[in-house]
């Protein structure tokens, strides 16, 4: 049976809620009530880190209205996901690392408590994340464009089509491109093992390596479905403002851009929630591109992938049946 038959039919039984993300040699996994970060570490030891999940919108419910929370969700597991991913890079340091510490680092580690230094890490990597992905999906395909347009002539129309393809044409290539990458690609097959787990919960069967082997690594509600629905949503927010009010230069299309980030956001996490809930022609259709991509962003994954993927599920179930129904 094909994965995408096999994804068919698990689309309309039980789903959760629960999701995760491939960590270098680990898979971090967070459900209603925690998050877990499980690592194989370099003697083959499974080593798990689970603790209680503290929202923000718990604190401040206006970040958990409608097309509000979605900037704020997205954030907020852009902030997880860079913590996890730096405790699981702990496990496999670069030879430089190991090397002797500069007079810099020396003085930060006499000067800045280690949580504190923690901290700005996590929001430097963060910010960075944030930045090379705005840059590159958002800010060049508009820079292209422009100067594009100084040696064909374009209307405003013309100008938003090649803008979008453009877009849609880096977005594919970035990801076509690190799929090549050995230590990417295994990063990607531990992303496999986190879906094939995830499907295996959600049909209720026994976790087991020899369960979720069967399982398809394509799963309709994975981060890279979300992340092409937010391209493609800025491509229509921004041919319909651009059509409406013609920036008088680059820079101001840009600033414009930038502005409309959270909105977009915003958009795609409740298309994202109505998509997690209901099984019809329209959410096929949304689900169908993500789908296709994840041929580079999954890979099929060993047992001893999958292994780290059913004790990072387990960690984060929640004791209270149906908790985590989506």
């Amino acid at each position: 049976m094909s994965e995408q038959k096999q994804n068919n039919q698990s689309s309309g039984g039980f789903r959760t809620s629960i999701g995760g993300q491939a960590l270098i040699e680990g898979i971090y996994m967070r459900g209603p009530d925690k998050q877990s970060i499980v690592v194989r570490d370099q003697n083959g030891e499974l080593v798990v880190k689970t603790e209680e999940l503290k929202l923000t919108k718990d604190h401040y419910p206006i970040l958990g209205i409608p097309f509000i929370r979605g900037a704020f969700a997205f954030l907020g597991t852009m902030v997880e996901g860079v913590k996890a991913l730096m405790y699981s890079a702990d496990f496999y340091p670069d030879e430089e690392e190991n090397s002797e510490p500069s007079r810099f680092e020396q003085w930060l580690e006499a000067h800045v408590p280690s949580k504190t230094m923690d901290k700005l890490i996590v929001a430097f990597a963060t910010i960075v994340a944030v930045a090379f992905s705005v840059g590159l999906f958002f800010l060049l395909p508009t820079v292209v464009t422009s100067l594009l347009k100084l040696a064909i002539p374009m209307n405003v129309l013309g100008q938003n089509v090649v803008e979008g393809l453009i877009r849609i044409a880096i977005f594919l290539a970035y990801l076509i491109l690190i799929s090549k990458m050995k230590d990417i690609r295994r990063v990607f097959s531990y992303h496999g093992a986190e879906h094939k787990t995830i499907f295996c919960y959600e049909r209720g069967l026994e976790l087991t390596v020899e369960n979720v082997r069967k399982m398809p690594r394509h799963h309709p509600r994975c981060g890279t479905s979300f992340l092409f629905v937010v391209i493609i949503l800025a491509i229509l927010c921004y041919s319909v403002l651009f059509s409406i009010f013609t920036p008088p230069n680059t820079l101001v299309r840009i600033l414009l851009q930038l502005l409309l980030i959270p909105v977009v956001v915003g958009i795609a996490y409740e298309i994202n929630h109505y998509v997690g809930r209901h099984d019809n022609a329209v959410t096929k259709i949304i689900t169908a591109p993500g789908l296709w991509m994840q041929n580079f962003t999954t890979f099929e994954p060993d047992d001893s992938m999958i292994e780290v993927g059913i004790e990072s599920l387990k960690q984060v179930i929640p004791e209270e049946k149906g908790k985590d129904t989506w």
